[in-house]
């Protein structure tokens, strides 16, 4: 039995002593009314009667009273009167889905101290505390406001709850609270919980949206983590095609791309120098913290593909490769964390800033980008890559495919085993292992890396929804899988992959907030980058991007989930539009911190904060990090076709495929016919833009339409053809 609160100890018995104000069937299930005196109830009966009941307006110390009841087959508006103020509850079915969105206009100003959940289970004679249920997933801090959970005594079903909470934005500006962690609550007491007030009231006289809310119904109780996942990215898709999207915001990537060369190269608190060589810092004018491998290789490797797609030669690309061979540590016979020569210089001030400490995934991360060098050719990288990578493939073998957060690189001691007492260590490393071992397969077609990756992959299976430590790894994780699902067609690595996807997006923040400093950026599809962590983060998010369009081309000829087809190409779409953000110099300095953890920021240049955080806390508290400079570069050659250096043709969608024949080029996109994406033809020189774009064969027209740019709407699935 479970303890539970006044506010739903009586909920059941109120509902059955209440009287019916109106009934709505909609196919399998009915949708039931009740004004129970401080609340208003929807219940919902499932096809065997059992019973969830969803509080859609609370009456705050007050009575409702029914003003106004209106019903039409599209739209069902209650209007409540308290003495408090009025309410307006308006429900609707898109998609047979349960929407209910709830307005509430205060006759006083109010201090709101508490509110209770809105979800209720009922049972069919008995209390509510004698009901039992799981929870597969909940919000956590500032991401997607969605509940997940079975009812498993009595065996009612399931349901998937959205609050969107772009809805509450007006509320938490006006009362300056926050919409995190609203969504949750212990069993049986569960949903979302209005944000108390604690500083100013809800004004008088003004309607306020105080909750937003979808439900999706299943008459299936879900054990099986494949079971789970699908249902979550089904789930998540019917609400995502229900819900208003925000606007796609464009920006010249391009020319940001030209302005972080420009200050990559010129400023000098991005660099280090040792021996005569510089190095690139983590953090902008940091320089106490010794060179890391991987900050060289993580805006090397982007800074490349940039390279070729431009035709341009650039200078700090051979500064970089350059560097790359005083990383080799001959104790080790691989490349080190830090430069070996400077690592005196550690301070010791965290757990990982010490010599021969290796914070697990950060052994693979640098490994990875010299295998993606080699592959295109870079032979430095090659060697490196080569002769480092016997000993990982022994550390592997050392700690059984199952690493811990931080050991000692010559004796393999374990330093630190868990991230959080009885939470394992960093659990999606044997993905990332996986994904560097089918990358140096590629490079040398020797079996045993093959094997390796295998071996490691099969580690994922004993961890359940639990995979995702760290959002970047765990996108490296779902790619790998479904290659060796390619490779081997063995069934068990694709669902691993969707394990992995679904971690991805239970972490995301599907909602747009615009209140506080959030309002001064576009938000909606941020990922974070840890389960816990309190921001999204920059680099994190490029690799992640750059890592889910790589999932989807390696999707061509492969069955996957229709829900993927959605949800991955629209990450996509918002997060070349959204990420630009993280380049201080698009955000008012008001909302800059000014205490930096590591080193400092200079506003007015083009290298991306660390840290974003929407509502009222301040971005930038970490540092202004020169690893995640390469983000510009990750993005150009994704989404930009060069024709002829003559015009630019950009698109928001993941490409799948291209060719170009004469003066024709097919693009080749597999996405969702639902949804539409941005294709722009941008003139670079003085010629018309004089081209006809189609999609599979119907001629389209541009919405805009001058001198040097074109602009059309195009559906996600399909051919899409540009001749001039």
């Amino acid at each position: 039995m479970h303890t539970v609160t006044p506010w739903s100890a009586t909920a059941q018995a109120d509902i059955e002593n209440s009287e019916l104000l109106l009934e709505r069937k909609i196919p399998d299930y009915t949708y039931q009314f009740y004004n129970t005196g401080d609340s208003l109830w929807i219940v919902a009966i499932m096809p065997e009667n059992g019973k969830i009941a969803f509080r859609a307006a609370f009456a705050m110390n007050s009575c409702f009273e029914v003003a106004n009841l209106f019903d039409d087959q599209d739209t069902i508006v209650i209007v409540l009167n308290s003495r408090l103020g009025s309410y307006e509850v308006r429900v609707n079915f898109p998609d047979s889905v349960l929407h209910y969105t709830t307005t509430f206009t205060a006759n006083t100003p109010l201090m709101i101290p508490f509110s209770p959940r809105d979800i209720i289970p009922l049972t069919q004679n008995g209390s509510v505390e004698n009901t039992s249920g799981k929870i597969h997933m909940e919000q956590f801090g500032s991401r997607s406001g969605l509940l997940f959970a079975s009812i498993t005594k009595p065996q009612t079903g399931s349901f998937f709850y959205f609050q969107n909470l772009t809805s509450l934005s007006e509320y938490c500006e006006s009362t300056k609270t926050e919409s995190k962690n609203t969504v949750g609550g212990t069993w049986p007491e569960i949903g979302f919980q209005l944000p108390t007030t604690n500083e100013l009231p809800i004004p008088a006289g003004k309607g306020f949206i105080i909750s937003d809310a979808y439900v999706i119904l299943d008459t299936e109780i879900f054990e099986e983590t494949i079971s789970i996942c699908e249902h979550f990215l089904n789930n998540l898709v019917k609400i995502y095609k229900v819900l208003e999207q925000p606007r796609i915001e464009y920006h010249n990537w391009p020319e940001i791309a030209q302005k972080v060369v420009a200050d990559l190269t010129n400023n000098k608190g991005s660099w280090t120098q040792k021996d005569g060589i510089p190095y690139l810092s983590a953090y902008l004018c940091d320089y106490e913290t010794p060179p890391e491998s991987m900050v060289q290789l993580a805006v090397l490797a982007p800074f490349k593909e940039y390279e070729k797609w431009s035709g341009e030669k650039q200078s700090v690309c051979e500064d970089l490769i350059k560097g790359l061979p005083a990383f080799y540590d001959p104790k080790i016979n691989c490349i080190n964390r830090w430069l070996p020569s400077m690592v005196d210089k550690l301070d010791e001030s965290e757990e990982q800033k010490k010599e021969m400490v290796m914070d697990s995934w950060y052994l693979h991360h640098p490994l990875m980008n010299l295998a993606r060098l080699a592959l295109h050719g870079e032979k430095t990288a090659e060697k490196l890559l080569l002769d480092s990578i016997d000993y990982v493939i022994k550390v592997a073998h050392h700690f059984k495919y199952e690493w811990p957060v931080f050991y000692n690189m010559q004796t393999l001691e374990i330093i630190k085993e868990e991230t959080a007492p009885g939470a394992g260590g960093e659990r999606d490393v044997p993905g990332s292992y996986a994904h560097l071992m089918l990358l140096v397969f590629k490079l040398t077609k020797e079996k045993r890396y093959l094997n390796e990756a295998e071996k490691a992959a099969k580690k994922l299976a004993d961890l359940g929804l639990n995979i995702l430590y760290q959002a970047n790894n765990t996108a490296f994780a779902a790619g790998a899988l479904l290659e060796l699902y390619k490779i081997t067609n063995k069934k068990l690595y694709l669902n691993l992959s969707y394990t992995c996807l679904t971690g991805l997006f239970k972490n995301i923040q599907l909602y747009d907030c615009k209140y506080g400093y959030g309002k001064n950026y576009t938000n909606f599809f941020s990922i974070f980058p840890l389960n816990d962590a309190p921001y999204t983060a920059a680099y994190e998010e490029l690799e992640v991007y750059a890592a889910l369009s790589e999932y989807m081309s390696q999707t061509n000829g492969v069955a996957i989930l229709p829900a993927l087809k959605t949800l991955l190409p629209e990450f996509i779409k918002y997060a070349v539009g959204r990420i630009a953000y993280y380049y201080p110099t698009m955000l008012p300095k008001e909302m800059l911190s000014e205490e930096v953890k590591t080193g400092e920021i200079q506003a007015n240049l083009w290298i991306p904060l660390e840290d974003l955080y929407n509502g009222w806390e301040k971005s930038g508290q970490v540092g202004q990090e020169v690893y995640g400079a390469g983000m510009a570069f990750g993005v150009v050659p994704r989404q930009y076709i060069k024709i002829d250096d003559n015009f630019l043709v950009f698109i928001d969608y993941p490409i799948i495929g291209q060719t170009k024949r004469g003066n024709s080029i097919t693009i080749k996109l597999d996405g969702d016919t639902d949804m539409n994406y941005n294709l722009k033809i941008i003139k670079l020189k003085n010629n018309k833009i004089q081209m006809t774009i189609s999609q599979d064969k119907e001629t389209l027209k541009p919405f805009t339409d001058n001198a040097n740019i074109h602009e059309y709407k195009v559906s996600g699935q399909g051919s899409v053809k540009i001749q001039w």
